[in-house]
């Protein structure tokens, strides 16, 4: 369904989603969210992708879209935490083990 092997994990897609999901309101310019111009620099990757990325997640529908020019993309929480255990995606933005939190927190 998505250009995506659910066997291979999609580090491009669980880089875009897990700065999403633990996105504050100071690393955005607007309080509506963030734009994929603004994420792509955060992530570090090609604006293509990130548009790509942000487009499954919002098909998952655990990413919002507002606006259209510019489009503001926030982070779903209610609808991420009602997901299927099973969703390749869910269990994707899960696992933590290779994650390094300093890159999202401030002690």
């Amino acid at each position: 369904m998505y250009d995506f092997e659910p066997e291979i994990e999609d580090k491009e897609l669980k880089k875009v989603g897990l700065e999403l999901m633990f996105m504050t309101p100071e690393k955005c310019s607007s309080e509506k969210g963030i734009t994929a111009v603004e994420l792509a620099k955060l992530v570090d990757l090609p604006l293509e992708t990130v548009k790509k990325k942000l487009i499954i997640l919002r098909d998952e529908g655990i990413v919002r879209v507002i606006g259209i020019n510019p489009k503001y993309w926030k982070f779903d929480n209610y609808n991420f935490q009602r997901m299927d255990e099973d969703n390749e995606i869910f269990k994707l933005l899960c696992s933590f083990d290779d994650v390094d939190f300093d890159r999202y927190f401030q002690y």
